[in-house]
């Protein structure tokens, strides 16, 4: 009878382990410029087949022997410009997962496996039809902007690292991206661009993508990362390495930000042999990483201000993020989120526009001396175009008229949406 009851509390136990087999525990989305991402959140690798349906369109999952938690909600895809909702049912053998769209595209699935912030994934990326043109006009006449281009790290289902209170990477570096471009934006010369504006995954590659498409003559990726013990501090600016780290701290940072395409859905073994050798090897030639270390020097000094420095020199390690081969490239690590310290600074507004104001300090200071030719700054340096400050009395008019250029000219030179001045600004005066 002991027996009996054993074998039946044993089957018990297999039927309820059976039943969870394929469980969807939970459903997020995220919606990008080009695609929206469907996350499947699961208790174990999904077994699934998947399949498109015309009349109308729609894609659908079967996930065998699958269920749904019934608690998990259906998301909106109120944003998404493909997806029009998306709906389920069950059968004894499946789990059907329906997702209605608003015309025929390519949907991508994969899986992505557990790791220490998330379980199995099950993942499904959808085109966005209205998503905008690859096709990036950029200036290329005389006395054109500096470009760069900032990119705030992880992002989506990639919080990155985390801190006390809930506090992620994503959302932090986000904001002191923001502010710096803002800056950039507003001061004459420069003109940025963000790699992501909102809470949204880009893989690494898909960033150096960007910035080429800008042609950038600056890459900015902002982190603010962890380390195993918690009473590690400081902030730091990276390059590229062309062979080791420079440290152990920087090669554990490397490995771990390079972790993110396996996080993101992206497999970097295809593209490492084929690219590194070639990138390497312009980098080289071009002197790009020389301008890096160069950029990146300017910037650690001025960090160094309001943060405590990890290291008082710009470190080096393989950042795939950073393997651009004509663009000069830093990394910045704002601090360690993971030290409590350095979090609860992060966590404040004040802090972060600090951070945006010392990295634009340091890049401001090495395009003033070392300016690219052909840009605004450039005609600035060797006295093609002057420097007027604004006094009591002045106008738009007035110093246009004074300086024989057109009210319009002193507007583009300077970034001016409107003829509001004020007191004190250096203005631009381009020659006409």
């Amino acid at each position: 009878m002991i027996l009996r009851n054993g074998c039946i509390a044993l089957i018990l136990i297999f039927i309820s382990a059976a039943s969870l087999a394929n469980t969807v525990q939970g459903i997020r989305t995220y919606h990008a410029p080009d695609n929206t991402r469907i996350v499947f959140d699961m208790n174990e690798a999904a077994s699934y087949s998947s399949f498109a349906l015309d009349n109308p369109s729609r894609f659908v999952i079967d996930i065998e022997r699958g269920s749904l938690l019934s608690h998990v909600g259906l998301p909106s895809f109120e944003e998404s410009s493909s997806v029009d909702g998306l709906r389920y049912s069950t059968s004894d053998d499946k789990l059907r997962i329906v997702i209605d769209l608003s015309r025929s595209v390519g949907v991508k699935t994969l899986t992505l496996g557990a790791t220490a912030d998330a379980g199995p994934r099950l993942v499904v990326d959808v085109p966005e039809v209205d998503a905008p043109s690859s096709v990036i006009a950029v200036d290329t006449s005389a006395n054109r902007n500096i470009r760069v281009v900032v990119d705030p790290g992880h992002g989506g289902e990639d919080p990155g690292a985390s801190g006390p209170g809930g506090l992620r990477e994503k959302n932090v570096v986000l904001d002191i991206a923001k502010r710096l471009v803002d800056k950039l934006n507003a001061t004459a010369g420069y003109e940025a661009y963000l790699t992501r504006d909102g809470d949204y995954y880009i893989p690494l590659r898909g960033r150096n993508d960007i910035a080429r498409e800008r042609q950038a003559d600056l890459f900015i990726s902002i982190h603010a990362d962890a380390f195993t013990n918690p009473q590690a501090n400081g902030a730091s600016v990276f390059a590229l390495s062309e062979s080791g780290a420079t440290s152990e701290m920087a090669r554990f940072l490397a490995e771990s930000e390079n972790q993110s395409d396996l996080v993101g859905g992206v497999n970097l073994v295809d593209m490492e042999d084929q690219i590194l050798a070639g990138v390497l090897l312009d980098l080289s030639m071009t002197g790009t990483l020389s301008h890096s270390l160069e950029v990146g020097a300017e910037v650690l000094d001025e960090i160094g201000g309001i943060a405590r420095l990890h290291k008082r020199r710009v470190e080096q390690a393989g950042f795939v993020v950073l393997k651009n081969p004509d663009i000069a490239s830093i990394l910045v690590e704002t601090g360690f989120i993971s030290n409590p310290g350095e979090a609860r600074k992060l966590a404040t507004r004040d802090y972060r526009s600090k951070m945006a104001q010392r990295i634009f300090n340091g890049v401001d200071a090495y395009f003033r001396a070392l300016p690219p030719a052909g840009t605004l700054l450039a005609a600035y340096k060797t006295g093609l175009i002057r420097e007027h400050t604004v006094a009591p009395g002045d106008s738009l008019g007035l110093i246009a008229q004074r300086n024989r250029v057109s009210v319009q000219a002193i507007k583009t030179a300077n970034n001016l949406s409107t003829d509001v001045i004020r007191i004190g600004q250096t203005l631009i005066i381009p020659n006409e």
